[in-house]
């Protein structure tokens, strides 16, 4: 698990093809590598990845295939700046939401306006994600965990405020950019409780004890 809140920003070092998949390597002098274990978990632009190598300023992560294709991991290239995260701990504070580094879709910047000395950045998601994002409620953009300003149909928008905007890649987004997006876990169970295939829960059941 995650909490959507950046502790550095790396580069991409190496790409390295392996028989349909990629190998990952990513340099950050901000993360202290040599702390972490073979085998821990460190989310790239919001993405649950296990380290297979490490060093005192990188790490090194296998991309699946299927991760290649959901994400847009695939589309990162040497040099390329990413936002980083390592798993959180138990004790930890939890600083922004819940996050399991499972990316949900992928989305695209469409508008980027100055609001004061906050940037206003508008995204686009597939209209199927779309009834999982709520005003107000929390949604991670390549890892970033931020609180939803406005939703219409399959569109939101997100204030970024100026650390978030240098502690992270989000500052360097334009229209076009192609971002991960994973929805808020809650809304996902909420939904899976109130099928009408499930045994579980209702609209009327939770009229009933007061919570609608």
């Amino acid at each position: 698990m995650f909490t959507g809140i950046i502790k550095a920003m790396g580069t991409v070092a190496a790409i390295e093809k392996r028989g349909g998949d990629v190998r990952l390597s990513v340099h950050s002098t901000d993360m202290p590598f040599s702390s972490y274990a073979i085998g821990e978990s460190i989310a790239v632009n919001g993405v649950c990845l296990t380290a297979v190598a490490l060093e005192e300023d990188s790490f090194a992560t296998d991309v699946s295939i299927e991760t290649l294709d959901v994400t847009g991991l695939g589309d990162l290239n040497v040099g390329d700046a990413v936002n980083l995260e390592p798993a959180l701990a138990l004790g930890e504070r939890l600083g922004g939401h819940l996050v399991s580094g499972h990316v949900d879709c992928m989305g695209n910047v469409v508008t980027r306006n100055e609001d004061a000395r906050s940037v206003r950045i508008g995204i686009e998601l597939p209209p199927e994600y779309a009834r999982y994002v709520a005003k107000k409620g929390s949604v991670t953009v390549d890892g970033v965990s931020l609180t939803v300003n406005e939703v219409s149909r399959n569109r939101f928008s997100v204030n970024i405020i100026p650390h978030t905007a240098e502690a992270t890649i989000i500052g360097c987004y334009s229209a076009g950019t192609r971002v991960n997006i994973e929805v808020d876990l809650l809304a996902r169970y909420i939904e899976r409780l109130l099928a009408k295939d499930d045994d579980g829960l209702s609209m009327d059941t939770l009229r009933e004890h007061g919570y609608v």
